[in-house]
Order: structure tokens, then C-alpha cells, then sequence
């Protein structure tokens, strides 16, 4: 049961980190996004995609509905999201020491550890 524990509390956690950076978009658009995205050489409306990864997948993620596809979502949302705008900083520190993509890093491994290991009982597709 403590197991089961941990990962209720690991979906909630990360789901609702990355559901605040969805419910942002939500509020003020992902232009921000469309720019970058435009700017590899790829159509802007893959911005909107941002969506699924940032608002959908955080849902599952929370209510242990296909939460191993929802954590999957945010990997994949995490990998493009660190690809587009923070290529440069994957190997540097911060003046602290610590890895400049810390949050981006343990968003990504928790959602790839989630999509692995699966929700636990405590989650609408195993009660």
C-alpha cells in the first residue's frame, strides 16, 4: 500500500506542476512557442500540441486514467520542450553547482519513471 502511496503522490505532484504551465498557456497563449517552433523550420500550429502534453496528459497523469500514456505524454512534451529552449544549457551548472535544467530534468524522469512503473491502485483504472 505505501508504494501505492508514493506513486499517488508522484502522478498528483508531477501533474500538477505541469498542469499550472498548461493552464498559463491556457490564459496567455503559446505564441512564445509558435516563434520557436517557426524558427527550425517547422509550422507554427505544432504549437498548439503543447496542449495535449501540458493540460490532457497532466489530467490522466492526476486521476490514474491511462496515467502510463499521460506520463509518457510529459516525457515527450519535456524531451521538445528542452530541445527548443534550453538546447544550450543542457551541460551547464548554475552558479551553485547544481545542473542548469534541474526542474526540466526532474519533470522529464519522474514522467519516464511514472510511464514505467505505472500508477499504482490508487487511480481510476486499477480501482
Amino acid at each position: 500500500m505505501t508504494e501505492d502511496l508514493g506513486k499517488l503522490i508522484l502522478r498528483v505532484t508531477l501533474g500538477w506542476l505541469i498542469l499550472m504551465h498548461g493552464i498559463h498557456k491556457l490564459i496567455h497563449g503559446v505564441s512564445g512557442i509558435e516563434g520557436m517552433i517557426e524558427g527550425i523550420g517547422l509550422p507554427g500550429f505544432l504549437a498548439y500540441t503543447v496542449y495535449i502534453g501540458e493540460v490532457l496528459a497532466p489530467v490522466l497523469l492526476i486521476l490514474g486514467f491511462y496515467a502510463r500514456v499521460g506520463a509518457a505524454l510529459i516525457a515527450v512534451t519535456m524531451v521538445v520542450a528542452i530541445a527548443l529552449a534550453h538546447p544550450h544549457e543542457l551541460f551547464d551548472l548554475t552558479r551553485f553547482g547544481g545542473w542548469a535544467l534541474e526542474l526540466q530534468g526532474m519533470f522529464l524522469f519522474t514522467a519516464v519513471a511514472l510511464a514505467l512503473t505505472g500508477p499504482g491502485r490508487l487511480s481510476i483504472n486499477r480501482m
